[in-house]
């Protein structure tokens, strides 16, 4: 959900400037920062953001300069505040008596009084014209083209790095097949060995029917052919997931199917009993977890 976007217009001597941020976030989280020009097209403009981003924690920044007759910015002054006169001269007024009164030490007055409430607002023909409004939803637009153009750059670099994780948690699951059987001759000769000492202390011949019998059952815990089919299951799903042409909810799926991964390989390496193994297993985790982390920047 990382993205940037940005678009401007000139309208009667200034020029608006909307920018678009978004970071990862769970929930849409939108920071819509305005002057109060704007204020009335408030809840509009916030129509028009949040069906694009979604989600993210986005801050979205519209700001206004004046612009000369040659139409370079200039200052970047708000220039749509206005000073109410009689506000202000009934706190200069009061200010004055106090200071006399008090015998107060002498204190500019105008950055106080500038401060206090409804000095300064908008006046009352600072509000956006129909015609602007037409402007600022023409950029609007193209800031969330250019955002979601900015999206699907990242996207298209996640994809990518997904499938190298998904190739290298696959290679290493191809890794594991060799060492299955290496693995089943370590545990009958290990248990075999124990027998024969223990035979040894009591003097009782081991029956090698009931051996045989118990290593099958024993064994079959140990199997993991069904871990084995379900991972790679996921890992398909999972790039299936990514080439599908649903819009909405594809990150959380995502991580559905990445938590799946996970019980499948935890599964593996308790079941794995074998110290090769459990360094493979350790690797696919690893890779999985580079996985988790990036899934939640997908919508």
């Amino acid at each position: 959900m990382t993205g940037y976007g940005r678009a401007e217009y000139t309208f009667a001597g200034h020029k608006t400037v909307l920018e678009i941020r978004s970071l990862n976030s769970k929930q849409l989280d939108l920071n819509l920062k305005t002057t109060s020009f704007f204020r009335t097209r408030e809840q509009d403009i916030r129509a028009l953001l949040v069906p694009v981003l979604q989600r993210g924690k986005a801050d979205v920044t519209l700001s206004t300069v004046p612009v000369d007759n040659s139409g370079s910015a200039g200052s970047s002054q708000q220039v749509f505040s206005s000073i109410n006169k009689d506000a202000f001269v009934f706190y200069y007024n009061q200010l004055r008596a106090l200071k006399t009164e008090l015998d107060a030490p002498s204190e500019p007055l105008f950055g106080t009084i500038l401060r206090m409430p409804d000095v300064l607002r908008a006046a009352a023909e600072d509000s956006i014209s129909d015609e602007e409004w037409q402007l600022l939803q023409q950029a609007v637009k193209q800031a969330l083209d250019a955002f979601n153009a900015f999206r699907e750059q990242e996207g298209d670099a996640l994809r990518r790095m997904f499938c190298e994780k998904l190739d290298g948690i696959g290679r290493l699951l191809g890794q594991v097949e060799p060492l299955e059987g290496e693995r089943i001759d370590k545990i009958k000769q290990r248990l075999l060995g124990q027998l024969n000492e223990l035979s040894e202390q009591t003097r009782q011949k081991v029956d090698g029917n009931r051996f045989e019998a118990e290593l099958i059952y024993y064994l079959e815990k140990l199997d993991i052919t069904e871990e084995k089919v379900r991972l790679r299951n996921h890992l398909r799903y999972f790039r299936e997931t990514m080439d599908t042409a649903e819009s909405d909810g594809v990150g959380k799926k995502l991580g559905f199917v990445a938590q799946e991964m996970g019980r499948e390989i935890n599964t593996l390496g308790s079941k794995a009993n074998h110290s090769e193994m459990q360094i493979i297993v350790v690797k696919m985790k690893d890779l999985l977890e580079q996985i988790k982390e990036q899934v939640l920047n997908v919508l």
